[in-house]
């Protein structure tokens, strides 16, 4: 069997609060393949976008350590966690984190440029074209829609082809049509490019749709499950 392209190892997220520590996360392990479309699922404040932002190495475990392609993230300094990151994760925000002084076809550059991509125009304009905004190439964010920014995102994230997609309520912002959509454009590059797309999610539809779900509550993994997907 494979070597698991990101694997979580007993991972726990403590911070300080008034009433002294507060334990987000408790032990959480599993691991994931490539191709795999997984859904954490829970309810508000169970700690499921703390864990999304650990597996990016966006933050830092409290004990516990995650293998992205083999590679221990907090075994790195933050600028090597940065640059693995760079070249193996696209992250999806809710709130699509664009940067507003460049234009839809420069922000999707911007990944290819800080990896020294010299084809960073091409591809990145091929990649808003299989998003639908090849119309919108020199357009600012606050001059797109909520569903053209998060699809400006989608092609941000993609355009590195990485080997795992992490979104987090991606569809939270949008009305139900236009999340609809962006959706069905994940599952696609999920199939077509074979990235492994781990998502958080309220919407239980949009988890059925996942060939695995991991439950978590109070800050734990208290349910696995897998089957076919109903993409």
């Amino acid at each position: 069997m494979s070597e698991p392209i990101i694997a979580a190892e007993q991972v726990c997220k403590q911070v300080a609060d008034a009433t002294g520590t507060l334990t987000i996360l408790h032990d959480i392990s599993f691991a994931l393949r490539l191709q795999e479309s997984v859904a954490i699922v829970g309810a508000s404040g169970s700690g499921k976008s703390t864990l999304l932002s650990i597996l990016a190495g966006l933050d830092v475990p409290t004990s516990g350590q995650v293998r992205l392609a083999g590679t221990a993230l907090f075994e790195l300094d933050e600028d090597a966690r940065a640059a693995l990151r760079a070249r193996k994760l696209g992250f999806v925000f809710q709130s699509f984190q664009l940067l507003g002084n460049l234009t839809a076809l420069e922000n999707v550059m911007l990944p290819l440029e800080l990896l020294g991509r010299r084809d960073a125009r091409e591809r990145a304009t091929e990649m808003l074209g299989r998003v639908g905004l090849s119309s919108r190439l020199g357009h600012y964010p606050k001059l797109l829609s909520g569903g053209e920014q998060q699809r400006v995102a989608l092609a941000r994230a993609f355009v590195v082809q990485p080997a795992v997609l992490l979104a987090d309520e991606p569809t939270g912002s949008l009305d139900f049509a236009t999340g609809a959509r962006v959706m069905e454009l994940m599952f696609e590059m999920n199939r077509e490019a074979g990235t492994t797309l781990v998502l958080v999610t309220h919407d239980p539809d949009i988890a059925a749709r996942c060939r695995r779900q991991l439950h978590i509550e109070g800050g734990r993994l208290v349910r696995d499950d897998s089957g076919p997907a109903k993409a």
